[in-house]
């Protein structure tokens, strides 16, 4: 099929930063491209050819939707999987399959197929309620004891659906929802492995990144690629990275989060089946971003070279504690000077504490040096709202 510069239509669900990057790809390739989202304000709608306003879990809308594009991808997971089987049934290419993303979306289906598959992954209970997580603890019915992490199976997004469990009192704070209770692991490092997977099999991973997080709001203020560990362990986190990949039998890129445990054994923690966070570097650090591999893979292209020129680090920008409304980047212009810096603002025109608003990539040939500037780029920077009228935030 001829992608480029022809009447062939690239579907993508999702409207948000993910997208948005994607499309820089899709442009520099001349692919036409339709995106679906709720907002009308979403941050892809400037950049595809044609933007359509709708729900993504709402099936007569994603099938309908589907039904104009020729290869339909996603750009997150909380889509209707009804409408992509229906789709997929009548001969659309959706990639990561219905099928894959059923094994993924929920967060506890997800954990049993770890266990089912023999991947490392932290000890764990499902429960369908708040009651019957209650009862398993209080009662010491269950093997997962205090401390303990609790993840929502579904809709948990940017730090929101996980908590650490310290005390029986802080089970009650929770929502009566299914989730899972999870073994507390001590871990030196949080490591991500980015598989990228074209339907001919084709199959490439990118190298171990480590991932640095606010001890707050649970969400990664900075990814450094490579990560700093040891060799052996870096080839352990890709042979599993990539295990995971094929027993997923996914398309496209498969972002495997792990934990390395004290003693350097690699545990699975979760996966995502899009372009994500700790692959952001790869813009400018590698010979071919994640987001053009995802492209090449979804479309059956051969894939790009996933080796990166130089060391790179990522900075999380995200809302300051405080502020809600129109956003204002304070001191953007300053880090321009900086050699190697590259800030990336997502078009979400509403900040809140913590929401992610855009990133910055430092390469430098010198990590130590990296993450220096790293750090001077977080605390000049700050994404905040004009003050009211009143002199408040």
């Amino acid at each position: 099929m001829n992608y480029f510069s022809s009447h062939f239509k690239l579907g993508i669900l999702g409207g948000g930063q993910l997208g948005k990057m994607l499309l820089f790809d899709t442009r520099k390739f001349d692919i036409q491209t339709y995106v679906l989202d709720p907002s009308d304000e979403a941050p892809c709608k400037i950049a595809c050819n044609k933007f359509f306003q709708g729900s993504l879990t709402d099936f007569d809308t994603v099938y309908n939707f589907g039904k104009q594009v020729d290869v339909l991808t996603f750009e997150i997971e909380l889509v209707n999987l009804e409408a992509l089987e229906k789709l997929e049934s009548e001969g659309l290419k959706v990639f990561p399959s219905p099928k894959t993303l059923r094994l993924i979306q929920n967060k506890g289906i997800q954990k049993e197929f770890y266990a089912k598959n023999n991947i490392p992954t932290a000890p764990f209970e499902k429960f369908s309620n708040l009651e019957n997580l209650q009862s398993a603890i209080c009662n010491l019915q269950s093997a997962i004891q205090l401390p303990f992490v609790w993840k929502c199976t579904e809709f948990g997004y940017d730090g929101n659906g996980v908590k650490i469990i310290r005390t029986v009192e802080d089970i009650d704070t929770l929502p009566n929802v299914e989730c899972i209770a999870e073994e507390m692991v001590p871990f030196k490092n949080e490591l991500s492995v980015i598989v990228c997977r074209n339907p001919s099999g084709e199959i490439r991973t990118y190298p171990v990144v480590e991932m640095e997080f606010h001890p707050e709001a649970n969400q990664v203020e900075y990814v450094i690629c490579p990560a700093r560990i040891d060799e052996k362990v870096a080839v352990k986190a890709r042979a599993i990275a990539l295990d995971v990949s094929e027993k997923f039998n996914h398309v496209g890129l498969l972002a495997v989060e792990m934990f390395q445990t004290q003693d350097d054994e690699i545990l699975v923690n979760e996966v995502a089946p899009r372009p994500h966070n700790s692959g952001h570097h790869t813009i400018e650090a590698s010979y071919t971003s994640q987001f053009e591999n995802h492209l090449r893979a979804v479309l059956d292209l051969p894939l790009g070279n996933t080796d990166s020129k130089v060391a790179g680090i990522m900075v999380n920008l995200v809302g300051a504690e405080g502020f809600s409304g129109d956003v204002v980047y304070e001191n953007i212009e300053k880090i321009l000077g900086w050699n190697g810096v590259t800030p990336h603002i997502y078009g979400k025109k509403e900040t809140r504490p913590f929401r992610k608003m855009g990133h910055v990539t430092i390469v430098n040939e010198n990590m130590i040096e990296a993450r220096k500037i790293a750090e001077d780029v977080k605390n000049t920077i700050r994404v905040i709202s004009p003050p009211t009228p009143e002199g408040g935030v």
